[in-house]
């Protein structure tokens, strides 16, 4: 359930990229503000920004004017190491690719967060067993990324996402390189995070059916925002 208080809030966000002597505007003086608890769904055609401000939002990038805050944090104030600090303790990555490590297990992958903070090796298993159990792979621990299928894989990353517990996680194209019935069971996962643990989602995709899942769908083109339009009660529930 979202609360009327915005986790993340950008005031006239522009970045520009210099490209010799282009000038290509990626986003041009947004204003959004997302609340604790939306799940969000970014569209829009190729080139209009919403990966960009996607990549803002988690700290990737940075703005050429305006403002990203997240909570009481102005992000583009923070440097190099205070950034990848927040990150781990802020922010959850969902990638169209996966980015497992595929000499690691599945449970091994979804520790890799967790060996920066510190904790014993004991309470450390016990988080890498809480999120394979929330997205329904514990049975699936000692495998390989090359011995699960896809969807599966997209779940370990998921979990890996989750295991420090960030209040936000941030998915670019999450089904993009999925079949119908997997690109369904990640999203419906995303859905439960969002509903029933209260996370903040911020996702990029191509994919109506995707964004369905979402309580909001953003869509913005040549780096602006041209609309925004609310999903309906059940949206993204299969039929």
């Amino acid at each position: 359930m979202a609360s009327s208080d915005p986790i993340i809030r950008l005031k006239e966000l522009t970045k520009i990229y210099q490209q010799g002597e282009i000038r290509v505007t990626a986003l041009d003086g947004i204003d959004l503000d997302i609340a604790a608890g939306e799940f969000v769904a970014l569209m829009g055609p190729s080139g209009s920004g919403k990966s960009t401000l996607l990549h803002i939002v988690a700290g990737i990038d940075r703005p050429t004017r305006g403002e990203c805050w997240v909570g009481d944090i102005e992000v583009s104030r923070l440097n190099e190491s205070q950034l990848a600090e927040w990150r781990n303790h802020t922010i959850g990555f969902i990638f169209q690719t996966f980015n497992l490590i595929p000499v690691l297990t599945a449970f091994e992958n979804v520790e890799l967060p967790l060996l920066l903070t510190g904790l014993a090796p004991r309470r450390r298993r016990e988080l890498v067993q809480t999120a394979l159990d929330i997205v329904g792979l514990s049975d699936r621990s000692r495998h390989l990324p090359r011995q699960m299928s896809g969807g599966q894989e997209q779940r370990v990353a998921i979990a890996r996402a989750i295991v420090t517990d960030p209040p936000i996680l941030v998915a670019d194209e999450p089904t993009g390189n999925l079949d119908a019935h997997s690109a369904a069971t990640v999203m419906e996962t995303l859905q439960t995070l969002n509903g029933s643990a209260g996370k903040t989602i911020v996702m990029v995709t191509h994919d109506p059916r995707a964004a369905s899942f979402g309580s909001r769908i953003i869509h913005l083109e040549k780096g602006e925002l041209i609309r925004e339009s609310a999903t309906p009660p059940g949206g993204g529930t299969p039929a």
